[in-house]
């Protein structure tokens, strides 16, 4: 068995592609070599900034031979008197054999010609070479380019390849890029190393590129970083601020990574901590250090008590350097902020309320006025939203102060330099010049959840204000009759939409979106009159965006598709579904719940054989008690009278407000299955659809009425068995 490995040498590749190209890489290689009928033991993707790599052990000398059987002509007209036929003599040339070589078996159409041909299995050597091509050129990725005068793409120029069947080089030729490259033993080592590091053999090549100073295994980098970073921050007695998407990065930014510990000027630690954090991580790509009795206050003024005047950094130089490594990174950082510092001070001579007049002068859209009205408009929504959500009296104060105030700081200069601290520097400016801690907390959690996984607002003003900034973001873009499409969604719509959604949730709010659309789009139409805005069908638009948006989160929560369709689904009314969205989710958890317990095929059972014949029925689909429709004197049976029962049951839950009815519903539903059953199937069944027209509408409306009273859980027909 043999040992293959392909190295793709490049110039520095962005991280994110370092990570993302190695489950391509194995699933292209994977794919391809299954086609390829050759077996192996093992397969894995390495890489680092500067090569992709993927190694193959345990692989077979040739291809398995491919033996097929193929079809033919008619016996009787392969063959007459025994001797081929033209016919004959054509399908066993194609098939290239004798006919003497062809089989005539029977089939169900009769006696046919059948040939069986086998092709020998090429070389692993052969297959590879012709394979290798179409995987470099398969990989996808950002921004990939051209260069010199080479028609070859990707994410950064070619300049060595390596192909190895253990210890033969597999000949490959790249021709369309520039230079053409031809595949060798030949890699490079670490940066600092000059000159060319030979593989002796696929099996090798981990160890030789480890004496070169290149980690080439990703997850065994990543360990070691992980590994030095936790004992730093444990000599230090602090903690590691290290999100895992820096993590991503670190480990794909080095081949050799080395720690180096530094050290920051203390005066710095009169900044906010989130501005040397958003410098250093952000910016640096350097590790904070924060200490580990920190108290986790998001509107401290300072750093001092909240991170140690000290960073981490990952760098890719070998120990020879550090010491000049880590002056250098000191320097750089001391830099960065000291310009932070300057526009902190520069910021500080501006009142909040100046910079609120300043917005006027900054346009927010096209047709949309400028930032300042849009401020104002969200101060609208913020004050519709609190009568709406019957919120107390301090909550809708802070909110009101909050609300013209949020977007203050977008014409700071510290958010002009360092936009990841919108909301949070305006929060912290607020704070100083005296306002509130619930007036600063809502400005700084106004933006909040930033994408998927973010935090929501933790408190209800910072909720409050959060809803009215997405509002306002849908109803104005979607006034001007943009939409999200495909993957194009340049004001990130969904995340606003799905923000909205999850912050109802996370507060247990009842918010009635179709009322709140139809004032709020209404106001719209007089705010922005050159919209020629049509409030009804913008309001339709926004709620059919936000019932899709609502159906997808559903989903990625965990919900099968079925049950997302059976609550939130195009036969659900718009009205239905949000008029309040917390009820929705906690119909599909129930039906979710039902299902995990093996209990909603009982209540299916009852709800679809009802409904088959409720379709027939004269009956409106919002009625939901039997009182009034149902004539008990037509009934002719005993099981009848058991089936009004159960509705008469069923009617005091379906029509309560609230969630707390759907759990008794839904057990009555599947304990009223034996009642159904004998209602169709029992001693004393009856015949729905007989010929006397009253009782047969009398029968009907009793299962339309059941059929409603379900439906007020969900659309069963859309469920799956």
């Amino acid at each position: 068995m043999a040992t293959f490995l392909l190295e793709i040498g490049t110039e520095e590749l962005p991280a994110d592609f370092v990570r993302l190209a190695q489950p391509q890489l194995e699933a292209i290689v994977a794919r391809d070599l299954q086609d390829a009928r050759l077996s192996w033991d093992s397969l894995k993707a390495s890489g680092t900034p500067r090569r992709l790599a993927v190694t193959i052990a345990g692989l077979p000398e040739r291809q398995q031979d491919l033996i097929e059987e193929r079809k033919g002509p008619p016996a009787q007209q392969a063959f007459r008197d025994g001797q081929p036929t033209p016919a004959a003599l054509g399908f066993a040339r194609r098939c290239g054999c004798d006919p003497e070589q062809l089989d005539i078996r029977d089939t169900d159409k009769g006696p046919f010609v059948f040939a069986r041909t086998t092709e020998a299995g090429r070389s692993v050597e052969e297959v590879l070479a012709g394979c290798i091509p179409g995987w470099i050129r398969s990989l996808q990725g950002r921004r990939f380019m051209r260069w010199g005068d080479g028609d070859g793409r990707f994410s950064r120029p070619l300049r060595w390849l390596v192909a190895l069947l253990d210890g033969a080089v597999v000949p490959v030729q790249l021709t369309d890029v520039d230079p053409p490259l031809a595949s060798d033993r030949l890699s490079r080592g670490h940066r600092l190393h000059q000159g060319t590091v030979v593989i002796p053999s696929a099996g090798a090549y981990a160890a030789t590129l480890a004496a070169a100073d290149v980690q080439v295994d990703r997850q065994a980098r990543g360990q070691m970083i992980r590994r030095e970073l936790e004992a730093a921050a444990t000599r230090a007695g602090a903690e590691l601020d290290l999100p895992e998407a820096l993590f991503d990065e670190l480990v794909d930014l080095v081949e050799s990574p080395r720690l180096i510990e530094g050290s920051i000027d203390a005066a710095y630690l009169a900044l906010p901590p989130e501005v040397l954090s958003t410098v250093m991580r952000s910016h640096q790509r350097y590790v904070p250090l924060r200490f580990s009795t920190a108290t986790d206050d998001p509107l401290a003024l300072v750093a001092e008590g909240v991170l140690l005047p000290r960073f981490l950094c990952i760098s890719n130089g070998l120990e020879a350097a550090a010491a000049t490594i880590r002056r250098g990174n000191e320097r750089v950082l001391r830099a960065r902020l000291a310009d932070a510092a300057f526009f902190l001070a520069a910021d500080r001579r501006q009142s909040s309320a100046e910079r609120v007049e300043a917005l006027d002068r900054v346009t927010f859209a096209e047709g949309l006025g400028s930032l300042a009205d849009r401020s104002r408009r969200l101060a609208w929504l913020a004050a519709l939203l609190c009568r709406n959500l019957k919120i107390g009296d301090d909550t809708a104060t802070a909110v009101r102060r909050a609300a013209p105030l949020c977007k203050h700081d977008l014409v700071s200069q510290m958010v002009g330099e360092f936009p990841e601290l919108q909301g949070v520097m305006g929060a912290k400016y607020l704070l100083a010049e005296g306002e509130t801690r619930a007036v600063a907390l809502a400005v700084l959690e106004h933006y909040q959840p930033r994408g998927a996984g973010d935090a929501l607002p933790g408190s209800e003003a910072g909720a409050l204000l959060a809803l009215a900034e997405r509002l306002e973001l849908l109803l104005s873009i979607f006034a001007r009759g943009e939409r999200p499409s495909g993957s194009s969604d340049p004001y990130a719509l969904r995340r606003a939409g799905n923000g909205l959604l999850q912050i109802l949730w996370d507060r247990g709010w009842s918010l009635d979106l179709v009322a709140l659309m139809a004032e709020a789009t209404a106001h719209w139409q007089g705010l922005l009159p050159a919209l020629e805005i049509q409030p009804a069908a913008l309001a339709a638009d926004l709620l059919e965006f936000l019932r899709q948006r609502l159906a997808s989160l559903l989903e990625e929560e965990g919900s099968s598709a079925d049950l997302v369709q059976a609550v939130a689904g195009e036969s659900v009314s718009l009205e239905r579904l949000l008029r309040d969205p917390a009820d929705a989710r906690a119909r599909v958890e129930l039906l979710r719940r039902l299902r995990d317990e093996q209990r909603l095929p009982l209540v299916q059972a009852v709800v679809q054989r009802a409904s088959r014949l409720a379709d027939h029925a004269d009956l409106a689909a919002d009625l939901l008690s039997p009182a009034g429709v149902v004539d008990p004197a037509l009934f002719a049976s005993p099981s009848e009278a058991a089936v009004l029962s159960v509705l008469e049951r069923l009617a005091v839950h379906a029509a309560a407000s609230g969630t707390a009815r759907y759990d008794p519903l839904a057990r009555l539903l599947g304990e009223s299955g034996a009642t159904l059953a004998a209602f169709f199937d029992g001693d004393d069944s009856v015949m729905v659809m007989c010929d006397e027209p009253e009782v047969r509408r009398n029968r009907l409306r009793l299962l339309a009425v059941l059929r409603n009273q379900a439906a007020v859980l969900a659309d069963f027909a859309r469920l799956g068995g």
